[in-house]
């Protein structure tokens, strides 16, 4: 049988990951601890949103807006031709799990020595393209602009480009780590919402637009595709985290990237 172990260049980064999670789970749960992650929140939705949109533009469909209000929710609206199912289907499942697969690429990048700095830099020009392109530019067309959006999205960006430029080693490998988790979480938890919610109502959700695509039981169900996106989603954090600190017989990585190795003579 064989057997596997956390690479040993991976442990501080592992460290630092559970740290992330230990936290904003507790934050997650203590009154009023809310307000702390208010902006990461906001980080997450302007992620779901940008996941939709992409679809949409991957699928050669045109996206109206893009906008986050400020109880965190978000709306993204986009014009899909007649008979369009793959292309609803594809747009309808990319708000969760692309905020998913988002906090899952974040891990994968520190993973393989892609420095923090350059991953919060990253992440502030993603945030401040949708911002532009689908919170300003576009629904300028059509009249549907959201001043929140744009100044939530400028400052969202700011903020991560400071902490990129201004933040220590240790910082901004934590703040990579918390911004991961946060993607993560957010959108487990929310699926769960999602579930409980799908068993009241089916409007307004992404989980009901996927359900009046289909007239056959259970893919006519709200709740079979909160579970179905659960049940992905928590795939592909298996799937990061086992290439985020698993080795099966040495390290993925020889050199260490956080801290250094004895020389030989």
């Amino acid at each position: 049988m064989m057997k596997f172990k956390i690479a040993h260049d991976a442990r501080p980064q592992v460290t630092t990951l559970l740290i992330a999670t230990a936290l904003s789970v507790i934050l997650w749960f203590v009154p009023y601890a809310w307000m702390l992650t208010y902006p990461f929140q906001l980080f997450v939705t302007f992620i779901h949103e940008g996941g939709h949109a992409l679809a949409a533009v991957l699928t050669g469909n045109s996206v109206q807006s893009l906008s986050v209000a400020l109880d965190t929710s978000g709306l993204t609206e986009t014009l899909i031709p007649q008979g369009g199912l793959f292309s609803q289907v594809f747009i309808s499942s990319a708000g969760y799990l692309g905020a998913t697969a988002f906090g899952a690429l974040l891990l994968w990048l520190v993973r393989h020595r892609v420095k923090a700095r350059v991953v919060l830099a990253g992440s502030a020009v993603v945030i401040l393209g949708l911002t532009l392109v689908f919170g300003f530019v576009v629904p300028l067309t059509n009249l549907s602009f959201s001043p929140f959006t744009l100044v939530a999205g400028v400052l969202i960006a700011a903020g991560l480009l400071a902490s990129a430029k201004f933040a220590g080693l240790r910082v901004a490998n934590f703040l990579v780590g918390f911004l991961a988790v946060q993607c993560v979480l957010n959108a487990l938890f929310n699926l769960r919402d999602l579930a409980m919610l799908s068993l009241e109502a089916n409007e307004g959700t992404d989980a009901g637009n996927m359900a009046r695509l289909f007239s056959i039981w259970p893919l006519s169900s709200s709740f079979f595709w909160a579970i179905f996106w659960a049940g992905i989603a928590f795939l592909i954090v298996s799937l990061a985290l086992r290439a985020y600190a698993v080795a099966k017989d040495k390290p993925s990585q020889p050199d260490l990237p956080f801290e250094d190795s004895p020389l030989e003579v």
